[in-house]
């Protein structure tokens, strides 16, 4: 019989995006994502299949296993059939791929069964995220806070936690999310050029603790190198929230709403096309299940 393993990983919003600068933070949320992998006798041969959304490439959790695979040199040996399933909406900016790509990791390394440190099991989602050209940096925030939680602040060219955060309080956290995509192949490195001073401030702020502060920022600046809209935003900031911005390449927006205030944020974005998403703050690390 195959060997079958699962795991989770939740997901994250942006706090500063290191597409710019190299460095980045993220904050993790209660999104998830589930990861199936099963041992098969076809040695070298990966097969991936995203049953939430089956039209979406799958090349990147093909990867993620052949990279845990190749490590411990059984490759040759074996193949994975891999499967995921999400409530993270893909290509909008909510991290769906670092959630999949961490819970692709932990799911082959129980499949196998094979120990690694949490950083080594990151490493391996973020390397093949970098060649299934999925992001530009690595996404070594995105993969940390989907993986450990809390909020991170990183330097992801030397793949660095640089400072963690756990942000509490009575908070929600809102996404609206419109009714469209955009793949990080569809990023112009030149808009990036733009905005590199204003999100090395955002970054500054976030070293600092000032993480809401930098998370606006960002978004803002985010949003006029990328042309979207910033309606989202302003109406998030009007109604009481005490952040919000363009999280990833967007074009979904996250705010960071007090509870009192949560009716006011969704009424001011009920007239906005898309849907929206409530969550809170993920403390929780990634896992295996079973």
């Amino acid at each position: 019989m195959p060997k079958v393993a699962e795991a989770l990983s939740h997901g994250a919003v942006t706090i500063v995006n290191a597409m710019a600068t190299g460095r980045g933070a993220a904050l993790g949320v209660r999104l998830w994502t589930r990861a199936k992998v099963t041992l098969t006798n076809q040695a070298g041969s990966f097969t991936g299949r995203n049953l939430t959304d089956p039209e979406e490439d799958t090349l990147l959790i093909e990867t993620t296993a052949r990279r845990v695979f190749q490590r411990f040199r059984v490759d040759r040996r074996f193949g994975a059939l891999v499967e995921t399933r999400s409530n993270i909406p893909v290509a909008v900016g909510l991290k769906s791929s670092s959630a999949a790509s961490n819970a692709v990791a932990l799911a082959s390394l129980k499949a196998l069964g094979k120990k690694t440190s949490d950083i080594q099991t990151v490493r391996f989602g973020v390397e093949a995220s970098l060649r299934a050209g999925v992001t530009l940096t690595g996404a070594y925030d995105d993969a940390c806070a989907c993986y450990f939680g809390g909020l991170v602040v990183t330097d992801n060219k030397h793949r660095r936690i640089l400072k963690r955060f756990k942000p509490e309080g009575r908070l929600k956290v809102l996404i609206h999310v419109p009714n469209r995509k955009k793949y990080t192949s569809d990023v112009d490195p030149t808009s990036l050029k733009r905005v590199r001073s204003f999100v090395q401030v955002a970054h500054r702020e976030a070293l600092r603790g000032n993480y809401w502060n930098s998370l606006t920022l960002n978004g803002l600046v985010y949003s006029k190198a990328f042309g979207y809209d910033t309606t989202p935003v302003r109406e998030a900031l009007n109604a009481g929230a005490i952040a919000a911005g363009l999280s990833g390449k967007g074009p979904a927006v996250a705010a960071i709403v007090p509870n009192s205030k949560v009716d006011r944020v969704l009424s001011a974005w009920g007239a906005l096309p898309g849907r929206i998403i409530e969550t809170s703050f993920n403390h929780q690390k990634a896992k295996p299940l079973g």
